[in-house]
């Protein structure tokens, strides 16, 4: 392999993996900042011993997101020179807005989320639970819209030596597919995390061991996979018809359509052959494609051939990927439904078979993120600027052995960090929230609460003011 393939296959590597953490923490710290919300609001033990747990396993999933985010500014900076020399005058800026909007805001409040609980009143924690969740939020915002520049470039223009200045920031910021970008990736995001809550919880209720805390995530989290199953299914659709308009052949590329087409056929699979310009062992559905692409049973859509084959990208790649996203989508809705069912039955928390599904759909949206974001990137290809700059063009003069030793490094090293956050991860999940213990000293809150001080180790120990006398009513 040369150098190109290989800063190819370190960036692809590095970033899947680094997208995990980003994934899970979003939507995790908006989820604890809830469970605060409503331990401040209700005094219900519960919700006490729900927050700290995910807080826990938040806390380890941040500490990933950071180590591994930092590596991919300097792998811009030593692999991809050509881009940065091309581009630093609009992403610099963008990177510096993160730090400064996102990661301090994080960086200042992380600190009374994590263990400032029972040292400051509810309402203070709840404040800082939610800067670091707008702080995360805030973070992919700028991360989506420098991503969007290099798929939709707007606002900026290039000199005779190819350098990018920014004529209107607004533009730069606010690309025709940020929007639907960002809204994809958020709701992704929140949509993981209801089913990985939903999981951890089910295992619990399988196990028939913390049942109250156990139940009231299992409930929550379905709730909110209900909205947000066909939220993203929604947002899906309107970014499809966004990308359709402004960078046709990546969903040519998605679609596995070959010839410009008008009406045309879903196809459900099939093996897209680069070398011969044709689908292989193909299995259509007439003008589907045509109806959730264009809303029409007519409408025109633009096919591969459009372009000359040194500007597609690699397309059974990202014919694959798209399928693997889009089937693992409607997995999950229908598992939401059937918890829906359930529910209206009152089998929810009995059906042990659907605890079973449920916890099998933990790593789901962590493999549909990674499929979506494969789509998104190998579908630009060959550019890196979409239209603009070539990939071929941006790399940094490193010999190819330094890469492939840097990518073999990485490889090993990103494995023991993996390793290590499954075994403190799923020591925290398979413990469950009942058994975190209560060391945190605790006085009256500035809100007028006064939880009183009490031991971990006695018997009367609560996380309420009262004590439930039965124990499964505080997730004992």
């Amino acid at each position: 392999m040369d150098a190109v393939a290989l800063a190819r296959l370190q960036f692809a590597f590095t970033v899947g993996f680094h997208i995990l953490w980003p994934t899970m923490t979003i939507g995790l710290a908006w989820f604890v900042t809830w469970l605060s919300v409503l331990w401040w609001r209700t005094g219900n033990p519960v919700y006490r011993q729900l927050m700290r747990f995910w807080m826990r396993i938040f806390a380890l999933g941040f500490g990933m997101g950071v180590v591994t985010g930092i590596v991919l500014s300097y792998e811009i900076g030593t692999n991809w020179a050509g881009f940065s020399r091309s581009a630093a005058h609009v992403l610099g800026p963008l990177f510096l807005y993160e730090t400064l909007t996102a990661f301090f805001l994080e960086a200042g409040f992380i600190g009374i989320m994590l263990f400032g609980e029972g040292r400051v009143s509810r309402g203070a924690h709840v404040f800082a639970c939610a800067m670091v969740s707008v702080g995360a939020l805030l973070s992919a915002t700028w991360i989506v819209a420098a991503n969007s520049w290099m798929q939709t470039p707007a606002g900026a223009v290039a000199d005779a030596h190819g350098i990018y200045h920014v004529v209107s920031w607004w533009d730069v910021v606010f690309t025709a597919s940020f929007p639907y970008r960002l809204a994809h990736m958020v709701c992704a995001s929140f949509l993981t995390v209801s089913f990985v809550v939903a999981g951890v919880s089910a295992f619990h209720i399988w196990r028939q061991r913390h049942v109250a805390a156990s139940r009231t995530a299992f409930s929550m989290a379905l709730w909110m996979a209900l909205i947000l199953a066909p939220t993203q299914i929604a947002l899906g659709d309107l970014h499809g018809r966004n990308t359709l308009e402004h960078q046709p052949t990546k969903l040519a590329a998605m679609e596995g359509l070959w010839e410009t087409t008008r009406g045309p056929a879903m196809t459900v699979i099939a093996w897209p052959d680069m070398a011969t310009q044709s689908n292989l062992y193909a299995l259509d559905i007439p003008h589907l494609a045509s109806l959730y692409l264009t809303h029409s049973w007519k409408g025109e859509v633009e096919g591969l051939k459009a372009v000359s084959p040194a500007d597609q990208p690699n397309v059974p790649v990202v014919f694959f990927a798209f399928r693997i996203m889009a089937g693992i989508g409607m997995v999950l809705l229908a598992t939401a439904i059937t918890g829906l069912v359930l529910r209206l039955r009152r089998r929810l928390f009995e059906a042990r078979w659907f605890l079973w599904l449920a916890m099998a759909t933990t790593p789901l949206g962590f493999i549909a993120v990674i499929a979506g974001w494969t789509v998104t990137e190998a579908g630009r290809q060959p550019w890196l600027i979409y239209g603009q700059l070539r990939t071929v063009d941006a790399v940094a003069p490193v010999a190819a052995g330094a890469v492939g030793a840097s990518l073999l490094g990485f490889f090993l090293l990103y494995n023991v960090l993996m390793l290590a956050f499954a075994w403190f991860a799923g020591r925290l999940a398979l413990a469950g929230p009942a058994d975190l213990p209560v060391t945190a000293p605790e006085h009256p809150g500035l809100d007028g609460t006064n939880l009183g001080r009490r031991s971990a180790s006695s018997p009367s120990t609560s996380l309420a003011p009262a004590t439930p006398r039965n124990p499964q009513a505080a997730g004992a």
